[in-house]
């Protein structure tokens, strides 16, 4: 597997068709059984979609499969960035969670290689998943070949605000990079602060976003993602003008946007003390439902018009444990994620701002929804996020250099040389 996602068309052809000690040792069961084809008892299924909405929607999924019949799932929900950092010590502890939720692509494959993860290509043989785009397919294969991941959903991201902030405010969607900025004025003059960042606390990897998009604007989807594989350096020349036009606007900047997580400055935009925040739908998932139908969004400004059009798509689901001692438990799990009506329970309990993999899937048919179908659908080029491109290993050492320049712009030539200096450490690894 290549750190080069599919395109666009390829991608829609497909998709539009508990304690911490326990936590630590994987938060297996009395039930768990040794190595072997098949354990028997409750597969674990460790989730780090720990948000109300979206923890709620992974109850009733659980439910949902103990109903069918044919096994039971025991669901382990743990806030999203401690998942994160234990990731790895969970897929290598001796007595690991059978199934977890996490993302295809360059991160799969990163613990695919140190094979962490069981093979799926007898799930990936059902229906269900026979029918799957070809972009998908490749997406959830691994360089030696073999299925690691299923995939159940996918959202996007853009500039998200409250329609009935912008109305009192007397402000509408820009259409520029200098329509954008005027916008950002506008607020500003307002008492308002501008843009909403929640990169603080332990959401710093939101900030990496901004570089994301600044740098498919501007330099394009392909040599990004080859900047994220290790083709460019990150003190390019190329990469220093994605700083320049960052500077432009850091002053709009949520003062405290590097001191706050991201479901604060979610708080923060829905009360009108930040205009606009640039984030993925999940943070609907902490958004009160009667809120809902007040969001929107814009598309993040084009800057150059000659550089096809790029949106950040993330694709979400399940890969499972080589270690578990359930295979064909977690066989049976995985077939029903797969299928149409696992994909509508899960949308219909969260926020319903995920969008199904599953080509008969339906989704929540809200106008947010519609908008953000066609939003993807008007990219030329996907990309997913920057750890999600790179990997997950790569991560902090970016959320030190992107938390710097924020807080020392002047200093960008010294940090990108560091930044450089962290990567190649890590792709030498």
């Amino acid at each position: 597997m290549t750190n080069q996602l599919p395109s666009r068309r390829l991608l829609l052809a497909g998709l539009g068709a508990a304690g911490t000690t326990a936590l630590l040792s994987g938060c297996v069961t009395a039930s768990s059984s040794g190595k072997g084809s098949s354990g028997g008892g409750a597969v674990t299924l460790q989730s780090n979609l720990s948000a109300p909405q979206a923890k709620a929607a992974m109850e009733d999924l659980a439910a949902a499969y103990a109903k069918q019949g044919s096994g039971r799932a025991s669901l382990n929900t743990v806030a999203a960035e401690t998942f994160r950092t234990q990731l790895p010590t969970y897929l290598t502890s001796a007595n690991p969670p059978d199934v977890l939720t996490w993302y295809p692509g360059s991160v799969a494959e990163a613990y695919a290689k140190k094979n962490l993860l069981l093979d799926l290509s007898e799930v990936w043989a059902s229906p269900d998943l026979g029918r799957y785009s070809t972009a998908l397919n490749k997406l959830c294969t691994a360089a030696s070949g073999k299925k690691v991941f299923v995939p159940t959903t996918y959202y996007w991201w853009g500039m998200f605000y409250r329609k009935s902030n912008f109305a009192k405010w007397g402000v509408s969607e820009p259409k520029s990079w200098d329509d954008f900025l005027d916008l950002c004025d506008k607020l500003k003059s307002k008492g308002v602060a501008p843009i909403g960042l929640g990169a603080g606390g332990n959401t710093t990897w939101v900030a990496s976003a901004w570089f994301d998009y600044l740098n498919i604007r501007i330099n394009g989807a392909p040599y990004h993602r080859e900047l994220l594989a290790g083709k460019h350096r990150f003190d390019d020349p190329k990469v220093h003008k994605v700083f320049d036009r960052w500077r432009e606007v850091l002053p709009y900047f949520d003062p405290n946007g590097t001191a706050v997580a991201f479901q604060d400055a979610t708080t923060a935009l829905l009360n009108g003390r930040s205009g606009m925040m640039l984030i993925g739908t999940f943070f609907a998932d902490a958004v009160p439902k009667s809120a809902l139908d007040d969001i929107d969004f814009f598309r993040f400004p084009v800057i150059d018009p000659k550089v096809p059009l790029a949106e950040e798509a993330p694709t979400d689901g399940y890969f499972a444990s080589a270690r578990t001692g359930r295979r064909d438990e977690v066989f049976d799990l995985l077939r029903y994620l797969a299928t149409a009506e696992a994909q509508e329970i899960y949308i219909k309990g969260s926020s319903g701002t995920a969008l199904p993999c599953h080509p008969d899937a339906k989704d929540s048919g809200t106008p947010l929804v519609k908008k953000g179908r066609k939003h993807i659908e008007e990219a030329a080029e996907i990309t997913q996020f920057f750890n999600r491109d790179s990997s997950d290993a790569l991560q902090p050492a970016t959320d030190t250099a992107l938390t710097k320049f924020i807080a020392k712009p002047k200093s960008v030539g010294s940090i990108l040389t560091n930044w450089q200096r962290d990567a190649e450490k890590i792709w030498r690894a």
